[in-house]
Formats: structure tokens, sequence, C-alpha cells
């Protein structure tokens, strides 16, 4: 058998092998969440009205701090589990798995009666149209149980990231959002529109996703079994000397990237905050994407820590940034310069004046998504004190300045989201990509310079979408699909032609499925 490098290892061979199916799993949801997602925006205004919709993703943005401690204990199980079971200690993967499962349990019963509170209290919390208050309460009641019960099955869907199954959790993913939409249709068909049928979807569609998981973990990784005897109390430190960093970064994040629409409620009002989800939902779709983008290469990341593979971590993860934010440039550019016209097609002309609020909201991106794969280098080498502690204060600097600065300057919330712009920059600009470098001992511009190209991209197509969404003097539709596919077809054969080195342009083909006869 002939020597193998560091980049063609058995091992990477065999991670590589996987990619193609990886990345088909993450086509399919992202499809699943666009076509969902666009539709049921518009469906939700007509049949609840902007006020009500607006109050589904505030149920979903509180429900998150709800179940913050699990998700971010399952993100430290993730770490621990991936190690033990790529290097096939079974007996520690046991450990591992098992102390997870009985903790989080425990913790998740301790959430109920918070969970319980924050429904019975909402409407008393919040701008609530007036008839909708028991509504509400079902609604938060509903989202909460199902946050909680994705939480407990994250302890089988974790084996599934362990063996870098991202196919099956995808399809997991998929599971729950069309069986969540499906039901929400199904109800508001039988019974008519009400917020509280709402919350029954998301916890029908979270008990099959959890079935679901359960069923492939088994087939998946059948070296794992439930045993209290499994539980190791040495364990539970390691678990939780990783997750309460975690679950520090985890409550800054949220104050980033879920407490402006918290916040516009309050401020402004349940139609405010209706307008405002309506902008932010493109944003999440586009978080959407990136996440399950990066996600792709975390299994490959912790793979090469758990085998000591540096110079291959280093390499993948310089080419991941770019790639990212070449990637994510093409999307982002198009919704900024097309803002107008995709609103007006997407839920009708006279929300076309929220273009503005939707850049804003959008723009930044180029630079807070491109960075995603960092996130992962953190994880895998166990240092997350540092990181947690900055997102922590600096989420906390989001908060006020997302209160100040409306009021200061009368801009509404347009000031909410130029807050969170600001701040999230200013942390993934810098400190995100310096820290990086500090944990893999690289030069300290390594990451930044991989996240130039992106950024360039993304100002240079909104540009050309803007102008073309100018010139093209057609309806909506037909400009956006004009200048869209046009946009799309130069930047594509540009950056595949001048954009990427051969090292990134075989990465890339890493991803396709390779022809049978091969």
């Amino acid at each position: 058998m002939p020597p193998t490098t560091p980049d063609n290892t058995p091992t990477t061979r065999g991670l590589a092998a996987q990619l193609p199916r990886n990345l088909a799993g993450n086509v399919a949801y992202f499809l699943a969440n666009v076509v969902i997602g666009v539709l049921l925006v518009p469906y939700f205004i007509e049949t609840l009205g902007v006020a009500a919709y607006g109050l589904i993703p505030l149920a979903t943005s509180i429900t998150g701090y709800v179940a913050i401690v699990v998700q971010s204990l399952n993100a430290a199980v993730s770490r621990f589990l991936t190690v033990d079971l790529q290097r096939e200690d079974y007996a520690a993967a046991n450990k591992t798995f098992n102390t997870a499962f009985f903790g989080l349990t425990a913790v998740i019963l301790l959430m109920v009666p918070i969970a319980l509170a924050v429904a019975y209290f909402a409407p008393s919390i919040f701008n609530v149209p007036a008839g909708q208050e028991d509504g509400v309460i079902l609604l938060f009641l509903g989202v909460s149980a199902a946050f909680l019960i994705r939480s407990w099955s994250g302890n089988f869907t974790v084996q599934l990231f362990a063996y870098n199954r991202l196919d099956l959790q995808n399809f997991v993913n998929i599971t729950n959002v069309v069986a969540q939409a499906g039901m929400i249709v199904l109800l508001f068909a039988l019974f008519g529109p009400d917020l509280g049928l709402v919350g029954s979807a998301y916890l029908t569609g979270a008990v099959v996703a959890s079935v679901v998981s359960f069923v492939l973990a088994r087939r998946v990784c059948p070296h794992l079994r439930l045993s209290i005897h499994s539980f190791d109390r040495r364990r539970v430190k390691d678990l939780c000397g990783m997750g309460w960093w975690v679950v520090i970064n985890q409550i800054g994040s949220l104050l980033f990237l879920q407490i402006d629409l918290i916040v516009v409620n309050l401020l402004f009002g349940s139609t405010s905050a209706g307008e405002y989800a309506i902008a932010l939902q493109w944003v999440v779709l586009l978080r959407a994407v990136a996440g399950v983008l990066s996600g792709v290469l975390t299994p490959t990341i912790l793979s090469c820590y758990a085998r000591e593979q540096t110079g291959t971590l280093i390499r993948a993860t310089k080419s991941a940034v770019k790639l990212m934010g070449l990637a994510m440039a093409l999307p982002i550019g198009l919704v900024c310069g097309l803002a107008p016209q995709l609103l007006t097609i997407w839920v009708g002309e006279q929300f076309a004046s929220l273009a503005p609020l939707m850049v804003l909201l959008t723009v930044h991106l180029a630079v807070n998504l491109a960075v995603l794969p960092l996130f992962s280098v953190n994880v895998a080498y166990n240092r997350v004190r540092v990181p947690g502690q900055v997102t922590f204060f600096m989420g906390i600097g989001n908060f006020v300045l997302a209160i100040v600065l409306p009021l200061l300057t009368g801009w509404g919330y347009y000031g909410v989201a130029a807050a969170g712009a600001i701040v999230l920059t200013l942390k993934n600009a810098f400190f995100t990509p310096w820290y990086a470098t500090r944990v893999l001992g690289v030069e300290v511009h390594t990451f930044t310079r991989s996240m130039l190209p992106g950024i360039v991209a993304t100002v240079i197509i909104g540009a050309a979408a803007a102008t073309l969404g100018a010139v093209i003097q057609l309806p909506a539709l037909i400009t956006l699909a004009v200048a869209g596919a046009t946009i799309g077809f130069v930047y594509l054969s540009t950056v595949w032609a001048f954009g990427l080195s051969g090292y990134e342009r075989r990465l890339f083909e890493s991803y396709l499925p390779q022809p049978s006869g091969e």
C-alpha cells in the first residue's frame, strides 16, 4: 500500500466519500427551509394578520433562552462523543452517552416549570393583539415543549453527527419542518386560524422528528446502550466544564441573534414586530443555509483533531472560511440588491417599503456567516472559555445598544437592526478570526484574508443587482428572475475560473458524487 499524505489518509478519504451525501442532505434541508419559510409567511399574514404573525418568531426566540442549557450541553457532548467514537473507544463513548442522556433528562425536567411560567405570563409581558391572549399561551407552551423535546432527542442526533452522517441528521431536520408545516395547514383547515394550533403543530413536528432520530441513531451506532450503570460522575465534570462556557457563549449569541424581535415588540408594539419579522425571515433562512454548509466540515475538523492531523485541519479551515464567504455572497448580494422586488412578489407591494430594513439586516452577514467554520476549531480544541466571555459581554452590549440607539435617534426598529449589525460585525470581523489563529498557532491575519473575497463579492453583487433592478422596467417577478440568473451565471463562472486555488477546487469537487464507473 502506498504511503498516505496528511490530505490523503484513509480517514480523510472516508470522510470525503461521505461529503456528497452530506451535501445532498444540506441542499434538501436548504430547499425545505426556503420553500416552507417563504410560503408560510404570506400564509400567516393572510390568515392571522401581521401583528399575530410576529408572535410566532417571538415565541421561538423566547423558548431559545429556555432551552439554552440543554442545547449548550449537547454541543459539549458532540465534541467528547465524536472524539471517543473516532478513536473507537466504545467504553468511554458509552460513559459519555449515558452521562449526557441521564444528566440532560434531569436538566430538561428542571426546565419544565420555567417553560410553563414563561408561557403563562407571555400575554402580560409582550404586546399581544386583543383576543389572542389564550392562543399566545398555547403557542408558547407548544413551542417550548417542542424545543425541549428536540433538545432531549439531541442525545441521539449527536451520534449521527459523530459518524459524519449529516445526511441523516438533515433528514431528521427535514422531517421536523415538513411535519410542522403540514400540521399547521391541516389544523388551520380543520379548525380555523389560531396561534394555539401553531404551537400544537410545532409540538407534533418535534415528536415525529425525535422518533426518527432515535431509529436512525440505533442503526448508525449500535455500540451505545442505555444503562444507568454507565453514568460517570467524573465525565459530568468534563461535560459541564466545557458546557458551562458554551452556555455563556449561547446566551451571548442569543443576545445577538434573538433579542431584536423581543425589543421591537416591547418598544414599538406587535404590528411593528410583525413587520420586522417579515424582513428578518430572509436572515433566518440565510443563517440556516450557512449553518448546514459549515456543518459539513465540522466532523472533519473534529476527526482531524482526534487524529492529530493539524496541517490538514488548518488548510481545510482556511479554505472553508473562503468558500463560505464566496458561497454566501451570491444570495446575500441578491437579497440586498433586489429587496423591493423580492418583497413585492413574496408578501405584496404594500410591504416593499421594508426593503431598506431587509438590507440593513442582511448585508453584514457577508462577514458574520463567513466565520462560522472557525467556531468548530474552538470546540475541537475545547477552547470555549474566552469566546464565551467575549460573546456574553458583547451580547449584553448589543442588548443595551438595541434599546438606547432607537430611543436616542428616533430611528425606530431601524435602530434595533443597526445595533445588531454594528456589534456582531465588530466581534466577528476582529475577535473571532484572531482567536482562531491563537488556538491553531498560525499567522494573525490568516483567516481575515480568507474572509475578504466574500466581502468584496457581496458588495459587487449587491450593486449589480440594485442596478439591474432599477434598469429593467418589467414586472417584479421577471426582473427578479432575469437579474438573478444573469448575475448568478456571471459570478459563478468568474469564481470558478479565477477565484479558487487548485486545492479549493478539489475540495469543492469532493462534495460532488463521483461517476459510478470510478
